[in-house]
């Protein structure tokens, strides 16, 4: 009989050792940090992700065990160039292999190409998925091409019409020196 896992409280060890998957459907809203980085825009958009563990065989110790992660989302934000919305397409594919503690993954991060996690028996893939799309959100997001001409200047017409009628502050200095003068 297989065990049956739950996303929000998973056993990241016996999940591996079944060499187990698990995938989900869930709206945006469920993700209230990815929800706020659209500003309440597109909750009802899904997120999709799949989760499938793996416990490698090491020569002469214990498996390692690894968590392959795949995840997608549409987020509907605002672009940076024209200021209108833009749909941002995310996509994450990750694999993390789980280690015994923090100081066993501070010890191997620098050497590991691989993403480590500490192992736990209640873990939380939703947040790892939120995570993980969070960190490959743009910078910056816009358009590749926007729909409106946006338009670069930086210049007011009113500001510069304005300047020129007053006069330059040195000006107005020198010519109080002048009067000083005379």
């Amino acid at each position: 009989m297989k065990k049956e896992f739950v996303a929000g409280h998973l056993d990241v060890a016996a999940f591996a050792r079944e060499g187990a998957r698990l995938q989900g459907l869930e709206p945006l809203r469920s993700r209230t940090r990815l929800l706020a980085e659209t500003q309440g825009q597109g909750a009802d958009l899904a997120i999709r992700w799949a989760a499938v563990g793996e416990s490698r065989p090491v020569a002469g110790g214990e498996p390692e065990v690894w968590l392959h992660l795949t995840a997608m989302a549409v987020l509907p934000l605002t672009c940076q160039r024209c200021l209108g919305p833009v749909d941002i397409p995310l996509e994450v594919e990750r694999s993390f292999r789980f280690v015994a503690d923090e100081e066993t993954a501070s010890a191997q991060d620098d050497e590991a190409e691989e993403d480590l996690l500490v192992l736990s028996r209640s873990f939380d893939l939703h947040e790892l998925v939120e995570d993980e799309l969070l960190m490959e959100m743009p910078p910056v997001p816009r358009h590749e091409q926007c729909p409106t001409t946006v338009t670069l200047s930086v210049a007011d017409e009113t500001f510069e019409a304005e300047e020129q009628g007053r006069p330059h502050p040195f000006a107005v200095l020198q010519k109080l020196k002048t009067d000083k003068r005379n």
